[in-house]
């Protein structure tokens, strides 16, 4: 009895579904679009994106040039956003602030533009390319509505996105280290520095300049020992000046004595 009722319950929400699509279809073959417009904002009222989206894209082309077209263009840019389609939201909203850069819904459009980027936006593992598209677009708007009720979440997000970016150029350069690669990740922990000189790492990164510059030095072949070990006592230097009292002072004290004594053996074999 119980299979039976539940049964029937699927076939009636399968009836439903499919005489709400056919129902939509009717109504976008219609010809009305006045009747597609006011349906699609019931929807719309309901949060009942997908379909909103349906109806906004059916009536779309009836309202070209009319006072209702960046409704229309927002509405359905909005729904998808609703709808989690950042993906097509984004492509919507520039779209939109492109075309109706006048709209009374402009600064919305451009703040779901931000946030579409955010949604899209990585972890620090992986390609950051929408993070910083996110970053360009949340400077864009504090610049143009730098009193709008959303920049202080605006400058949260900026901030956490930059950390993002930071621990991005941080992982990057500690693959080269972690696989033995020590030129490559001197290279690479330098310009995440460069880049990012705020990053919570920074003493982090310069510990590891001078470990990498010590363990190149000591791989190295004898006749470019003498330079590298110069070159890994002056990253050594920057982090002693930078963090006296770091608990990874002791080990890059041991690593610099270790490059000092290779260079006083040195000398006294040259001098003899």
């Amino acid at each position: 009895m119980k299979q039976t009722f539940t049964h029937a319950l699927c076939v009636l929400a399968i009836a439903v579904i499919f005489s709400g699509c056919s129902g939509m279809n009717a109504l976008l073959k219609s010809g009305q679009p006045d009747r597609i417009y006011s349906k699609a904002l019931e929807y719309y009222d309901k949060e009942k994106w997908q379909r909103a989206s349906t109806l906004f894209e059916g009536a779309q082309h009836y309202y070209i040039g009319t006072q209702r077209e960046d409704s229309i263009s927002y509405f359905n840019a909005r729904c998808k956003f609703k709808s989690r389609d950042y993906d097509a939201a984004s492509m919507l909203l520039d779209e939109f602030r492109r075309k109706f850069g006048r709209s009374v819904f402009i600064e919305e459009a451009e703040g779901m533009y931000v946030m579409c980027f955010y949604y899209l936006a990585p972890g620090p593992s992986r390609d950051q390319t929408m993070t910083q598209q996110a970053l360009i677009a949340i400077n864009e708007f504090i610049s143009h509505y730098p009193d709008s009720q959303y920049t202080d979440n605006f400058l949260k997000i900026n901030d956490e996105l930059t950390e993002r970016l930071q621990e991005k150029a941080y992982l990057n350069a500690y693959t080269y280290y972690k696989i033995g690669r020590y030129n490559a990740a001197i290279t690479a922990l330098k310009n995440a520095l460069k880049e990012h000189p705020e990053s919570k790492r920074r003493e982090e990164i310069m510990f590891l300049i001078v470990d990498a510059g010590y363990r190149f030095a000591s791989n190295s072949i004898a006749s470019k020992q003498t330079d590298r070990y110069l070159a890994m006592l002056d990253s050594y230097l920057s982090f002693k000046e930078a963090y006296p009292e770091s608990p990874r002072m002791k080990e890059a004290e041991r690593m610099a004595q270790h490059a000092r004594d290779f260079l006083d053996r040195n000398n006294k074999e040259n001098n003899i």
